[in-house]
C-alpha cells in the first residue's frame, strides 16, 4: 500500500509541479494558456517516467 501512495504522489506531484511552472511562464510572457498546457502536459510525461522507474525499481527488490 505504501508503494501505491508513494507512485500516485510522485504522479501528482509532477502534473502539480508543471502546472505551476506553466502558469509562472503565462503570467511572465502573457501567453495564457499556452504555457500552462505545454508545462503541464511535461510534468505528467516527468510524473510517468517516475513511476515507472520506481515501478521497475520496486519489482527489483522482490
Amino acid at each position: 500500500m505504501a508503494l501505491g501512495f508513494r507512485l500516485s504522489s510522485e504522479l501528482i506531484a509532477g502534473v502539480a509541479v508543471g502546472a505551476a511552472i506553466g502558469w509562472g511562464v503565462d503570467r511572465w510572457l502573457s501567453t495564457s494558456p499556452f504555457g500552462f498546457i505545454v508545462f503541464m502536459l511535461l510534468g505528467f510525461v516527468a510524473g510517468v517516467v517516475n513511476v515507472v522507474r520506481s515501478a521497475g525499481r520496486a519489482s527489483g527488490k522482490r
